[in-house]
């Protein structure tokens, strides 16, 4: 008889043991030689070697399932234990980029988010221009998360300029990290949408996902990394061009920005369109343009917008 602690973490326990361990329940049907007892976010399993060896790879299939998918039913559990490893597609279906939270798909939902897509499975770099609520930073958020559960890169970046593009903060109360909070809010909410919230708070804490100003990217060198610079037409030409000069090895990089919202002072260009000017001939660069055809909020968003364009 031996005895096995299998630790959970990354996830809710009750995402895998269901509430009052009613999962757990199923998975101990398929284990009737094996003791299984639940602790807090702690397995321990009492048993045959041979026996808790299986156990720990299906219990394995299952963290898999739930990392692809952000949720697990019982149903998923039969089937997974029905099946061994090389036998369960893990794969996504059509035009799904990720699964979200409770297992919601994220899809491109209109012609130019698809475009997005491709523009970033073909390029290592991608502008992606246009204005408010046509998806493009939460299609953007939503490839680096799939880019991170492929093992494709190491780490999420996102950053923007923050305080319109001078980064003006030391008026605001608070401390650096609250000062900045209310920027960076429409990244989080992104991610929030696609990363279980302990997962999301693990992967912050250890750097694996990284949230920050771009004054803070100055002198870094991002390797494997997926990095996005939400809000891009805030950028003077030199934060523009320090930041495309940070790009090492294996990285992908998205621009977003808006140019209807330039909030610089008028004797400042946009960063945004100097970058998007001058280097659209060159290869592994794609750019991609949205339009009020492409605005997935209110319906009267894409009114506003075709309203206001030329004012």
């Amino acid at each position: 008889m031996q005895e096995k602690i299998i630790e959970i973490t990354g996830i809710d326990p009750v995402i895998i043991l269901g509430v009052n361990d009613q999962k757990l329940k199923v998975i101990k049907n398929y284990f009737p030689k094996l003791k299984i007892v639940s602790r807090g976010n702690q397995l321990k399993v009492l048993g045959e070697p041979e026996v808790i060896e299986a156990f720990e790879q299906k219990f394995e299939l299952l963290l898999k399932h739930i990392n692809r998918y952000n949720a697990l039913t019982e149903g998923n559990i039969e089937n997974l234990m029905l099946q061994d490893e090389k036998t369960i597609p893990f794969k996504d279906h059509g035009e799904i980029i990720v699964h979200g939270n409770g297992g919601s798909a994220i899809k491109a939902r209109t012609a130019n988010q698809r475009k997005l897509v491709k523009a970033s499975q073909e390029n290592d770099m991608v502008f992606a221009i246009g204005p408010a609520g046509t998806g493009k930073t939460y299609t953007s958020v939503a490839l680096a998360v799939r880019a991170l559960k492929n093992k494709e890169v190491r780490r999420i970046i996102l950053t923007r300029p923050a305080v319109e593009a001078g980064e003006n903060l030391g008026f605001l109360p608070g401390d650096l990290r609250e000062k900045l909070d209310p920027y960076m809010q429409p990244l989080y909410d992104g991610l929030r949408d696609m990363i279980p919230a302990e997962k999301l708070a693990e992967y912050v804490e250890h750097g694996i996902i990284e949230i920050a100003p771009l004054a803070f990217m100055r002198g870094r060198t991002l390797d494997k990394a997926f990095v996005i610079l939400d809000e891009a037409q805030n950028t003077t030409t030199a934060q523009m061009k320090m930041f495309l000069t940070r790009m090492g090895q294996s990285a992908k990089f998205i621009i977003t920005g808006d140019l209807t919202q330039i909030d610089l002072p008028r004797n400042q260009s946009s960063g945004l369109v100097m970058a998007s000017n001058s280097l659209k001939n060159i290869e592994g660069i794609g750019i991609v343009e949205l339009d009020e055809n492409d605005v997935i909020r209110h319906k009267l968003v894409k009114k506003i917008i075709h309203a206001l364009k030329d004012v």
